[in-house]
């Protein structure tokens, strides 16, 4: 069967979610408290400064990004646990509907489970887009920190929600792996740049959403939450296109 339909779907979420987590980085950094959502590398390192500093208001912002990513991990796990097969039906077509999908199992369908944490975090952008309004594009306080929470565990729920789509070439929250990859694919004489288009498009999305975003900021701050809102709602579309063509009955394989 030809999987290159699936292949480009899953290039465009590639490259649609790390669009957004660029974009919701430059949200969080510049009026967030000056942490990342989505980077927790960069986080901790931000929290050692805090420490050094005895900055409370860094190492504060840090731990509840932090906290936020780490909840929004555990909470993809919860869901993808909830609505997974029993052992008793592994193996057949409703099996595809809630296992993960292996890195080297290109052909499996889309795991339900996938797609109910992928609008888990949808719901939580939403809810990111209304507190932003609300607050004016300007939150302070509690406001803050909430806004800050919420987008850190849409994060975590992304992240988990690509380790199980079968994208495991690429990252779309930290990329430092995915650029490593690539570089050395094309440093390597005679070897080959597999899943190359994807670790371009990536770094290019992140890139772009970054830099749609501090334009935005800097001219139309109430716009912000659009960006990472439009990425995942172009995620479910694509996603939910995809898995109802591989389990339509010519799209499954028995």
């Amino acid at each position: 069967m030809d999987t290159r339909p699936r292949q480009q779907t899953l290039t465009l979420i590639a490259i649609a979610l790390t669009f957004g987590s660029g974009a919701a980085d430059v949200a969080s950094f510049t009026r967030l408290g000056g942490v990342f959502t989505s980077v927790m590398t960069g986080n901790i390192v931000l929290w050692g400064l805090a420490a050094a500093r005895g900055s409370l208001s860094l190492a504060s912002h840090t731990a509840v990004s932090i906290a936020g990513y780490i909840a929004g991990v555990a909470g993809g796990a919860w869901i993808a646990h909830g609505t997974r097969v029993p052992p008793a039906v592994k193996g057949t077509v409703a099996d595809a509907d809630s296992g993960s999908a292996s890195a080297g199992d290109q052909g499996a369908a889309l795991p339900g489970s996938v797609l109910r944490v992928l609008l888990a975090q949808l719901t939580l952008v939403t809810g990111f887009t209304v507190g932003w309004e609300v607050s004016g594009a300007a939150p302070a306080g509690w406001a803050q920190f909430s806004l800050l929470a919420t987008l850190a565990a849409a994060m975590g729920l992304q992240s988990f929600a690509v380790n199980n789509m079968g994208l495991t070439e690429v990252s779309t929250t930290y990329l430092t792996g995915t650029l490593t990859g690539l570089v050395s694919s094309l440093a390597s004489p005679g070897q080959s740049t597999r899943h190359g288009l994807r670790r371009f498009g990536v770094l290019i999305g992140l890139v772009a959403g970054a830099s749609l975003c501090g334009l935005f900021v800097a001219t139309a701050a109430d716009g912000v939450p659009a960006l990472p809102l439009a990425a995942v709602i172009t995620t479910v579309v694509a996603a939910t296109r995809l898995r109802r063509g591989e389990m339509s009955p010519r799209g499954v394989s028995m």
